[in-house]
């Protein structure tokens, strides 16, 4: 496998589990394999001699700090890379079988993984701490030596006095936050200052509403309801309940950490051109709006802006994104396809079958894993984990790219209570499961397990390789190249050349970022004002005649056509037809030009110019009575004709027929003055006996 690191070494732990490094060597035929007992302790020496250059994988990562600390302290210049084969497939019921597996998970490790670019937050540790009570002003005085604490309570209920008033201590409730780690900025009502005769209790004075305060750090101990969404995402944000002394102190101590520079990763790239939230304040595309749990992402014209500072990572918002403006980049997505190409074709070179995909994040999932090999049966031989950021930045190009590949099952491990909501992971998984099932894989072949008990999670397992499964014709082996909506057209155009029953078309549910746009032809003007407001091309013109051409494989249903179009004759069909991906823009309606009947010049559509003159004839004041023949020949004339013409025929465009004055404020008032006026000299003429 081209790419492959130079050296790998494998360790049985104390021959705790069965190595296979003759399957190792199948699925990277380029690489020199190894095996040792107990390569941390007494075959120390091998690794130091395969570390002196190059590269190499260790296939151990409990021991990769003591394996780092050697290579620095004897200056190998060897890349290290590590990964677990111990916990992931030889310490398992079926760990004698596991040898494809190991295979799998190696190459899967050899694939080139690059940095992504970074954010920096600063933070000089000014924190406000946001509480009621007493507990408020114990942990006050914890941090004060560390931090630069201003305490602001919701009630002085039980507060004693401090001796000596270390820090700030105000009264008020947080109207308003916004901001991050080293830049938040809070508007305060009812803020009062504490008199310093407080005897038993503190005492404030009178209140004000509208302060204003900024802070890098804010502690809320206040039992309320979060003041930001996305509780736990927003970096410098530490929220714990009061009543619960562990949680607290948890908080305090991580806030103790958080002064100076820190860098954060840029978790998602966005590109404004590609976006298609909105054009001419009609909304379209809001998905990642709806889904960010952080509110990192806000409305910014026709497109949206996402603030780094404030991301947290979870990636729903670039799993939703239907044309690839925003894009996860730990890994990205072509990144993350061709880590599944690694796996799932080291596990067929190797002799494996029926493998099933496990994604699963580091935090939650991997100790799952851990917990399962160390206390149950392990992970079954065919379920091949692979570790992502988050779960949620799971898209269809990595379901559909597994099963391209050769996999059964696509499996997603979540906690029992995600830490945010996984709606857009459900979402893209139902859409995974209409696909799949209408081209023959069958039902719930990719679906999540949420759990956090290692029993429960291991009978899922079992159940789930137990399953009856049909796999690809033929594995596809696909390289995926480009961005993101690129890779999904791949992934999918792949999916259904292998598929067990390749049908033409497949309907997918209302929301889905592919299908046609179908448009009433006999209502359609050709005014093509659906082709401008298009974000992503799949609606173009002709340049030779009047026309409306259709891109099936660049729609992403955004529903902008449909909003800009003035006669309501554009429909939404979401669908994936392989027969319209592979055919390009088809016409959805054409017409013969019109040609200006003075130099022949095309200059618009011929039904359109008829229906014009037949809608003005006799209709309008222009086009009635004498000259109306002269004023309807030159609409059949193009611009510059029509205005010679007009000129040099003295034809008049404003020679209106007489109308009356339009009627003012004015007129009223001085007719009822008049009005008036009438009626005294009637009265008086009365009065006199005259009348």
């Amino acid at each position: 496998m081209a790419g492959s690191p130079t050296k790998i070494i494998l360790c049985s732990c104390e021959d705790t589990m069965t190595l296979d490094t003759a399957g190792v060597r199948k699925a990277m035929p380029d690489a020199t394999v190894s095996a040792a007992r107990h390569l941390c302790g007494p075959e120390m020496g091998r690794f130091r001699a395969a570390a002196a250059d190059g590269e190499v994988i260790v296939c151990c990562t409990q021991e990769a700090v003591r394996f780092r600390d050697a290579a620095e302290d004897d200056g190998l210049a060897a890349d290290l890379k590590f990964v677990n084969v111990r916990e992931t497939a030889g310490w398992s019921s079926e760990g004698r079988n596991a040898g494809p597996k190991m295979a799998a998970l190696i190459a899967e490790a050899a694939v080139e993984t690059p940095m992504p670019a970074g954010v920096t937050l600063e933070s000089e540790g000014v924190t406000l701490i946001y509480g009621r009570g007493q507990e408020a002003l114990d942990a006050a005085e914890l941090l004060q030596d560390r931090l630069d604490i201003t305490l602001l309570l919701t009630s002085e209920t039980g507060v004693v006095p401090p001796r000596t008033v270390a820090f700030p201590i105000r009264k008020g409730r947080i109207r308003t936050a916004h901001g991050h780690l080293g830049a938040f900025e809070l508007a305060i009502d009812g803020l009062a200052s504490p008199q310093p005769s407080s005897r038993t209790h503190l005492q404030f004075g009178p209140p004000r509403d509208g302060a204003q305060s900024n802070a890098d750090i804010v502690i809320d101990l206040s039992g309320g309801a979060a003041l930001f969404p996305g509780d736990g995402l927003r970096d410098g944000y530490l929220r714990a309940d009061p009543g619960d002394p562990a949680a607290v102190q948890r908080a305090l101590f991580k806030a103790s950490e958080l002064v100076g520079t820190f860098d954060k990763p840029r978790y998602v790239d966005f590109r404004a051109d590609l976006c298609a939230h909105s054009r001419s304040r009609i909304v379209g595309c809001r998905r990642c709006l709806d889904l960010c749990p952080a509110g990192a992402i806000s409305p910014a014209g026709d497109t949206v802006a996402i603030d780094p500072q404030i991301c947290g990572g979870c990636g729903a918002c670039a799993a939703a994104c239907p044309t690839g403006a925003a894009s996860y980049a730990i890994p990205t997505a072509d990144l993350l396809l061709r880590r599944l190409r690694a796996l799932l074709t080291g596990y067929r070179e190797a002799g494996g079958l029926k493998p099933v995909v496990l994604f699963h994040d580091a935090d939650h999932g991997a100790k799952l894993i851990d917990a399962t090999a160390r206390f149950s049966s392990g992970l079954p031989a065919s379920v091949l984990p692979l570790s992502l950021n988050e779960t949620g930045q799971l898209g269809l190009e990595a379901v559909a790219a597994a099963f391209a590949y050769g996999a059964c099952g696509v499996l997603v491990l979540t906690r029992a209570k995600p830490k945010h909501d996984i709606t857009g992971l459900r979402d893209t998984l139902a859409t995974a499961d209409v696909l799949l099932s209408a081209l023959g894989y069958g039902s719930g072949r990719a679906r999540t397990i949420e759990t956090d008990d290692p029993d429960a999670f291991g009978a899922e397992l079992v159940l789930a390789v137990a399953e009856p499964t049909v796999a690809t014709r033929t594995a596809s082996a696909f390289l995926p190249l480009g961005g993101k909506r690129d890779v999904l057209k791949l992934a999918l155009r792949e999916l259904h050349r292998v598929a067990p029953q390749p049908v033409a078309s497949v309907p997918l549910p209302k929301g889905a970022v592919f299908g046609r746009v179908a448009v009433d032809s006999a209502g359609c003007t050709l005014c093509l004002s659906c082709v401008s407001s298009c974000p992503t091309g799949a609606l173009s013109d002709d340049q030779e005649r009047p026309a409306l051409r259709f891109d099936e494989s660049l729609c992403v249903q955004c529903g902008l056509c449909r909003g800009t179009c003035p006669e309501r004759v554009i429909s939404l069909e979401p669908r994936i037809d392989f027969d319209a991906f592979a055919a390009g823009p088809i016409a959805l309606k054409q017409e013969e030009p019109f040609c200006c009947t003075k130099c022949g010049k095309a200059f618009g559509v011929k039904s359109t110019i008829e229906r014009v003159k037949a809608k003005l004839a006799g209709a309008h004041w222009m086009y009635k009575g004498e000259g109306s023949e002269a004023r309807l020949a030159l609409i059949e004339m193009c611009d510059d004709c029509r205005i010679e013409t007009a000129t040099n025929a003295s034809i008049d465009p404003y020679g209106a027929p007489h109308r009356a004055p339009p009627r003012t404020t004015e007129d009223y008032f001085r007719e009822r003055e008049e009005r008036e006026a009438r009626e005294r000299a009637m009265l008086d003429k009365i009065d006199r006996g005259e009348v």
